[in-house]
């Protein structure tokens, strides 16, 4: 990225800037308060590394969490810790723009949500944290675009499914280096299964987490991981969660496995598994958790470029179907009424050139039977025909619809259709379902040809499929959006050699996608 003093043939134009006029410039910064903890602080404090995320045209949300001793339950002291943060126009923080204390409380694991607002839009900072004397690394970040800005670019990543156990997190070694805008994470940032010897990873803990301090353990975990550190602190992100993040496969207030988790005994992890998602996320106040309820559907906009929806396909859908027939029944829901109003809404309403929809699972059709007849996976949107059904004949008429997606462990890039029992109806949008960054391992690519090549007669909207793991990186123009497929050789060593294997493009105004 770029400062504002040197934007790139990358970055967005943007006119009528405002400029921080020197009041708010020239905000305090309360050493007296914040060092008052100097010296009685342990050591480390800044393990976990810092983020930043949700970028709006004037504002950023940055995050750290204090915690010495992060396997632990975090090590900190049982008292409220203030926390200096600055931003900055310039590397080396010379040209301090924001700055003030939050105050880091034990009841939120001591982290730190700073919701800082004043700031100029399509513009690179860099911000820090200073604790007890002690000194984060230094974290860059990026404002959105003004909402009139027309015309420029947007590069966006997109990860999701990172399994500590499967491999090491190297695909965001090379993500640094391609140097997104944002990073769009669409779920199970981490596992909640149990320690398992047979992977490069071993999970901490004795068996799956269920109260807040085990899952505040089980989040530390991944944040040390050193890609994944970096990454944080070179981009904003913007991110969600899916089943993972509190156990497989749950739906609504229910668990996988209802006979072995009695609703009150489920309720009770739902509200430790959220407040612990909260407290590792770099997102704002909005997202605070209500028990066993969290607000995570929300719009972000970037210029009148792009309006990214970002859904929550997991508080709000019935309990998955078992059947084909329970599929297609029209009572299912993955969304609920009120949030699939939302996204209607404000897709029609839109005013961007291209309306992003971030969706934990997979939209497009995946028939596993050979032959005659379907065979879907209940989970995905092939579980919630009717509802998805009626969602895609509603992207008939939405500018420029496209879906990114995870959970799969597989890249499937498909158009979208209204009628997946008819190959002529009418394409209305394409789907990016990207990789794992480490879920599966190094998976066997003979046996992955053998099992899906045989479908892809029964999926003609298939596009490409591959089980690399890595991330899809998509460089956003007003004529077209350029995609890349960057696969890692391996996930199961610290290093990997990264390479594209495939590359894509939508076309503006021609819904679906090719292959470049």
């Amino acid at each position: 990225m770029t400062g504002a003093s040197s934007p790139d043939r990358r970055r967005f134009l943007t006119t009528g800037t405002a400029v921080l006029g020197a009041a708010a410039s020239a905000m305090l910064w309360l050493p007296g308060t914040a060092r008052a903890a100097e010296g009685t602080l342990p050591d480390g404090v800044f393990s976990l590394g810092i983020a930043s995320g949700d970028p709006l045209p004037d504002g950023i949300v940055l995050w750290t969490r204090l915690a010495p001793d992060p396997l632990a339950g975090g090590g900190m002291p049982d008292q409220v810790v203030p926390v200096e943060w600055e931003i900055a126009e310039d590397e080396g923080l010379g040209k301090t723009v924001r700055r003030g204390v939050a105050q880091a409380r034990p009841e939120y694991g001591h982290s730190v949500h700073v919701d800082v607002r004043g700031l100029r839009p399509d513009r690179a900072y860099w911000y820090r944290f200073r604790a007890g004397g002690q000194l984060s690394d230094t974290g860059r970040t990026r404002t959105a675009p003004h909402p009139h800005a027309r015309n420029g670019f947007l590069r966006v990543a997109l990860a999701s499914c990172q399994n500590w156990q499967h491999g090491y997190f190297t695909p965001y070694a090379d993500m640094v280096e391609q140097d997104p805008d944002f990073v769009l994470f669409v779920g199970d940032y981490i596992y909640e299964s149990t320690p398992s010897s047979a992977g490069p990873r071993r999970h901490e803990g004795t068996g799956e987490p269920y109260t807040l301090e085990q899952y505040r353990n089980r989040y530390a975990q991944y944040r040390t991981d050193p890609d994944l550190l970096r990454m944080h602190a070179s981009a904003p992100w913007v991110v969600t969660f899916d089943d993972h993040e509190v156990d497989n496969d749950w739906a609504g207030e229910v668990p996988q496995d209802p006979d072995k988790q009695p609703h009150d005994a489920f309720v009770a992890r739902l509200t430790a598994a959220f407040q612990a998602y909260y407290e590792h996320m770099p997102v704002r106040a909005t997202a605070i958790p209500n028990g066993p309820h969290i607000q995570m559907y929300r719009r972000l906009e970037f210029g009148r470029l792009v309006r990214l929806n970002v859904l929550d396909t997991r508080q709000f859908r019935s309990d998955q179907a078992t059947t084909q027939a329970g599929a297609e029944d029209p009572s299912m829901t993955m969304l609920g009424a009120e949030q699939k109003t939302w996204l209607v809404d404000g897709m029609l309403d839109s005013p961007a050139r291209w309306n992003l929809v971030a969706s934990q699972i997979m939209m497009a059709e995946t028939d596993i039977l050979p032959g005659e007849g379907k065979l879907w996976y209940y989970d995905a949107w092939d579980g919630y025909q009717v509802e998805r059904n009626a969602l895609l004949e509603e992207f008939a008429d939405v500018r420029n619809p496209v879906v990114l997606s995870g959970d799969r462990h597989l890249t499937m890039i498909s158009d979208l259709r209204t009628d997946y029992s008819d190959p002529d109806s009418e394409v209305v949008g394409a789907e990016f379902v990207g990789t794992s960054i480490s879920s599966n391992g190094d998976q066997d690519q003979a046996a992955f040809h053998a099992q899906w090549d045989p479908l892809k007669a029964d999926n003609p909207h298939w596009k490409f499929i591959d089980a690399h793991r890595g991330y899809h990186l998509f460089d956003i123009h007003r004529d077209g959006i350029d995609a890349q497929v960057r696969v890692m050789d391996t996930v199961v060593r610290p290093q990997a050699t990264p390479s594209t294997v495939a590359r894509l493009r939508v076309e503006n105004g021609r819904p679906g996608v090719e292959l470049a």
